[in-house]
């Protein structure tokens, strides 16, 4: 498991995001044309493994992992992104046999138009997690 998949799993296991964006609307990579919104799409934007001397069971991992909402409307796009943040931010835990995961916000993207008209930001997060060697 990555961060990616990490973040992922958050996110389409969210009762209160999963109202708003369904789990199947959360996508890794790409979004498909034509996808109902809103949508979310989780991208890995950098990963830095620690180098210890002696190589361990664990390795200790950071990842930059960005999470785009593509939203009908402006404000959609905010109360989406909101709830994105709500999920992660601050979240520490176990999953998938990753221990040790510790979520943060990294800073927040601009306002874009998307395709067909669609509104767009996204956020970042450092998921920083202890992943089996």
């Amino acid at each position: 498991m990555d961060g990616n998949a990490i973040v992922g799993a958050l996110l389409t296991t969210d009762a209160p995001l999963n109202a708003v964006v369904p789990s199947d609307r959360i996508r890794a990579a790409k979004l498909p044309d034509g996808i109902a919104l809103p949508a979310l799409l989780v991208r890995t934007i950098s990963v830095t493994e620690r180098q210890p001397l002696r190589k361990g069971a664990r390795t200790r991992t950071v990842a930059r992992v960005s999470v785009t909402v593509r939203a009908t409307n402006y404000a959609e796009q905010i109360a989406v992104l909101k709830l994105v943040r709500a999920r992660l931010r601050g979240w520490v835990g176990a999953i998938a046999g990753v221990t040790d995961v510790s979520i943060q916000t990294a800073g927040t993207g601009p306002d874009v138009l998307g395709p067909g008209e669609s509104f767009e930001q996204a956020q970042d997060f450092r998921v920083s997690f202890d992943a089996p060697t």
